[in-house]
């Protein structure tokens, strides 16, 4: 298998690949932002294992969305009146 250089891409392919990883860095850079903004009690794990895993490919800043975070308290800062 060969690999391909940039210009054997077709346009199309060039503006998905550009696509794709704009849409990783700005995954990336909203995880690290949120981990950097957190306390080590509001994350599941280490800080910076979290750190370390948000910069594998999509993979990362999903998992760290998904199973990173822990949740905050429901009725508590939303601003609004608790529903009974």
């Amino acid at each position: 298998m060969t690999r391909k250089k940039w210009s054997d891409l077709k346009p199309g392919q060039r503006r998905g690949f550009v696509a794709a990883s704009l849409v990783e860095f700005a995954l990336a850079a909203a995880a690290w932002t949120d981990l950097a903004r957190r306390t080590p009690e509001q994350v599941r794990g280490r800080k910076p294992l979290w750190a370390a895993a948000i910069a594998v490919n999509f993979v990362g800043p999903i998992a760290y969305f998904c199973w990173g975070r822990v949740p905050a308290d429901r009725g508590h800062g939303s601003g609004g009146a608790d529903v009974v």
